[in-house]
């Protein structure tokens, strides 16, 4: 009996494709617009009592939970106990080939999101999170979970060795500390700055820690002479992104709104358009339609440096 889809409104399971050894092991395929917001909406979904995220990104793309060893992905360690995951650790030292993406903070929402979409661009993604274990039920062997403390520098070098480029889909403080980005090529930051500053009464004390740590991590950022990209955006919203458009109005960050996977999704887009220094614009839900993601950051890098 064939599985049940894994969300009502999908079409019905999918024939199966060829297996992992013939036609690469570790291959990823890359579903369509529909499977991608799918996927998207299982991650908004994802409980602790719910089949593993990984489960059901294979679920759909595959065909069902039956085939997962047929297609060559990795069995799940038992929520009861099992071996433990931990890795030997490798010398800080040893040079690896700098291909990665460092995805701070894997354990948000937006940050998981944002791991996703690096998954469905086939990068090599590696994240810092509090939860190991539940983030490698969650994305399997996709992902090289980093838990520690950024503040031991031992830590953060072992963190950012092989990465060419740091994702930060939050305001959690990680360039606040002191940390060796030597080697890292282009930084993304996602900052809530404005909607931090244009926050009055109750809700200003609330965000003040995070306003700190927001005007110390772009401080940071500017002053590393790393490229990079800091995407203002209006306030995060938890509803289904490729909806609406874009408002890259100046100004639109302090009161405007966008959803958290469109604010991911361009996060991700971003690293396919390198700065030579800075690309600093605000974004938010509007009406704005972007086709081609390379070739708008490409405008805007171009139209920045000739300001400059």
């Amino acid at each position: 009996m064939p599985p049940p889809p894994l969300l009502p409104r999908l079409a019905p399971t999918p024939a199966p494709a060829p297996r992992a050894r013939d036609r690469g092991a570790g291959a990823l395929p890359s579903p369509g617009g529909r499977g991608r917001q799918a996927l998207l909406a299982v991650a908004r979904a994802r409980g602790k009592d719910e089949a593993s995220f990984t489960d059901r990104i294979l679920d759909y793309i595959e065909g069902g939970p039956k085939l997962r060893r047929w297609y060559g992905a990795p069995d799940l360690l038992p929520k009861d106990g099992g071996a433990e995951d931990e890795e030997a650790e490798s010398p800080v030292d040893i040079e690896e080939p700098r291909d990665a993406v460092l995805v701070t903070d894997g354990d948000s929402e937006i940050g998981q999101m944002v791991i996703l979409a690096l998954i469905l661009k086939r990068a090599r993604v590696k994240a810092l999170v509090k939860d190991k274990r539940s983030t490698e039920e969650a994305f399997g062997t996709y992902v090289e979970c980093m838990v520690g403390d950024i503040e031991d520098k031992s830590f953060t070098k072992k963190a950012l060795r092989g990465v060419r480029a740091v994702i930060s889909p939050v305001d959690d403080g990680f360039f606040s500390e002191p940390i060796d980005l030597k080697g890292v090529e282009h930084i993304v930051l996602l900052s809530q700055l404005a909607v931090y500053r244009n926050s009055g009464g109750l809700q200003a004390i609330m965000n003040s820690k995070l306003k700190k740590l927001a005007e110390r991590d772009e401080e940071v950022v500017l002053a590393s002479g790393i490229p990079s990209t800091i995407i203002r955006t209006g306030s995060l919203q938890s509803t289904p992104g490729g909806e609406r458009g874009f408002d890259f109005t100046e100004g639109v960050a302090a009161k405007g709104r966008i959803s958290k996977e469109d604010a991911a999704t361009i996060c991700v887009e971003a690293l396919d358009g390198i700065p030579q220094k800075t690309l600093i614009f605000e974004v938010a839900n509007g009406n704005e339609k972007v086709a081609d993601w390379k070739a708008w950051f490409a405008e805007q890098i171009k139209r920045d440096e000739e300001i400059k």
